[in-house]
């Protein structure tokens, strides 16, 4: 079986979306697991602040990582983004998942997004199916 950095880097490779947003790695391990990326001033809506799709892309990359990282491929099925702070340009937002809930069947983890300063932006809560194809 696959390492969970291994299982992120096949993800990651294939994932055109979150290579776009710049996502990086920073940390990987049995349901847990850490991003970041810098908030470009294309991904700023119409009032000067990150698109609420930035956080929860970013969260929902972190949620996909640490569900998948046992092995077993997940999928959501039930996600939700709670925004309590604006994001700017060039904010660096790091998204940490903490596993909540496991079983065979199903994961269930909650995202907390930050910024540079460590002030949370925004809280992810989702839920994974997890099958049994190995990655």
């Amino acid at each position: 079986m696959k390492t969970p950095l291994e299982i992120v880097q096949l993800m990651l490779e294939k994932d055109a979306f979150s290579q776009l947003l710049g996502i990086e790695v920073l940390q990987i391990s049995e349901g847990s697991c850490q991003l970041s990326m810098t908030v470009s001033k294309e991904l700023l809506n119409g009032f000067h602040i990150a698109h609420g799709g930035i956080c929860y892309s970013l969260a929902d990359s972190a949620l996909a990582f640490a569900a998948n990282s046992y092995g077993f491929q997940s999928v959501s099925i039930e996600t939700s983004i709670s925004h309590v702070k604006k994001v700017l340009e060039n904010d660096r937002l790091t998204a940490t998942v903490k596993e909540l809930n496991k079983t065979f069947k199903s994961g269930l983890y909650e995202v907390t997004v930050t910024n540079q300063h460590q002030e949370p932006v925004a809280f992810f809560k989702g839920t994974v199916l997890i099958s049994s194809k190995i990655w």
